[in-house]
Formats: C-alpha cells, structure tokens, sequence
C-alpha cells in the first residue's frame, strides 16, 4: 500500500534529527516527484547509472547518502546536473537524500553499519569533545594482526583495502566512513591501534607511520554502502512498501 511522500519524508526527518544537525548540503527531500511512493530504490550516490536503475525498476522515490545541491557548487543546472534532474522530473521520481545525519546515526548510521560488518563494539565517539567529528572507536572480541583485520575488511566489503602497517596488534579500532581521512589525528588521541576510513590522504601515510598506528583506505563507496540499505529497510518496515538496494560499484 503506498504511502503519502510527505508522510514518508517527515518520518524520515524526524528518525535521523535532521533538525539538529547542521550540514554542507540540503537534507531531505531535494527533487519532489510523485506524491505517492510505493517502491524505493536505495544507493549511495544520485548518479546517472542510479537514477537509470531506478528508472528501469520503476521506483517512485530513490533514497541516497550523497545527494545534490552541495555548498560552494555551481548552482547552474546544465551538463551532468541537467542531465540527472531531467531523469527525475520526466520520471516524476523523487530524490532523498541524507549526509551527515546518516553518517551519525546510531542505529542505521554508517558508522555504526559497518562496525556490524567487521564485528567491532562500539565504545563512543572518536572525539567526544568535538560533536563534529563523525567517527567511533571500538574494541575486537579478540586482538588480531593488522594484515589479517585488512583480510577481514576484504572479505566484508569485497574489495582488497589499502593497509599502512603498524608494529602493534589490533585490539582498538577508530573508523570513520567516507573521506574521513583526516580525523586520524584524533585516532592517535584516542589511543586506537588501526584507523580505518574510506580515503587516504598524501599525509595519511606519514600520520600513521610516524605515531606507528595502523590504517586502512577502504573505499568511500564501500563503507558507505550500509547505512543507506538500513534506512530504507526501516522506511520499507515502516510503510509495508518496497524497498531495493541498486549498488553502483565504484572503486574509489
């Protein structure tokens, strides 16, 4: 049974405090289509093969983490940006999309996803004074190499991860999904033995080296591939409606 847009999107809201939570992009609804929604198909990113997907498996709302409208972009709607909003607007498909609220979540956060994935306990934040700082710490069940917690990481995720390796066994853990690279420092602070984010900077490699810390670059894409599966489950849930991943794979 379909459910109003509206009634969907303010749930939605309400879920991840939007609100609350301020951010470099619009969260929410960004393109309004249909004012009925039956079918969501979930990505990470509003992409051209997303929206295709979409297009193809007849949805009538896409839900993703990256989104449009960014802070400092060119407002200007022509090239790629046409292109995508013409998909949406011809197919009357709307777009929802949710950032930084869908990293923090503690239930179908990013963050928190993939630690179910790679069997970490969540302790807290990574920073606890520092709300703007997104990423956990955590502790294994049982301390393991760096090389063989990469192994655990590649089979999770599906992809071989970029490993730094440190001198010391891996008991804690501090992760941030995405281009979290530059929260390592605060990993040092915490006293974690790896680091794992999805990117790595040309100064990751010295951060890590120098404060003999392991880290791991997974892949932005491949650890943010979870929470936005958790939150369309829950709208799914929620709504009787349908719900369909569609992954766009992307090795970066």
């Amino acid at each position: 049974m379909a459910v109003a847009l509206s009634t969907l999107v303010e749930e939605a809201n309400r879920y991840l405090n939007c609100a609350a939570i301020s951010d470099y992009c619009p969260n929410g609804l960004q393109v309004e289509g249909r004012p009925q929604v039956l079918r969501i198909v979930s990505g990470v990113t509003a992409s051209q093969a997303l929206l295709d997907a979409a297009v193809e498996a007849q949805a009538d709302l896409v839900l993703v983490h990256h989104g449009y409208f960014w802070k400092g972009e060119d407002p200007c709607i022509t090239g790629m940006k046409q292109r995508r909003l013409k998909t949406l607007l011809k197919h009357d498909i709307s777009l929802l999309a949710y950032h930084l609220p869908l990293d923090l979540h503690p239930d179908v956060g990013n963050n928190v996803q993939l630690a179910r994935q790679l069997d970490i306990t969540v302790e807290g934040p990574l920073d606890p004074s520092n709300a703007k700082v997104v990423g956990l710490v955590g502790s294994l069940a049982e301390p393991v190499t760096a090389r063989d917690f990469a192994r655990r990481v590649q089979e999770a995720l599906g992809r071989e991860p970029l490993l730094i390796e440190g001198s010391e066994m891996i008991r804690r853990v501090g992760w941030c999904t995405g281009g979290g690279q530059g929260y390592i420092d605060q990993a040092v602070l915490a006293g974690v033995d790896l680091y794992l984010s999805g990117e790595a900077s040309e100064q990751t490699f010295h951060s890590a080296r120098e404060n003999d810390i392991s880290f791991i670059a997974a892949g932005h894409h491949a650890t943010e591939r979870y929470g936005v599966q958790a939150l369309g489950d829950y709208l799914a849930r929620r709504f009787a409606l349908e719900h369909l991943f569609i992954d766009c794979p992307n090795p970066i």
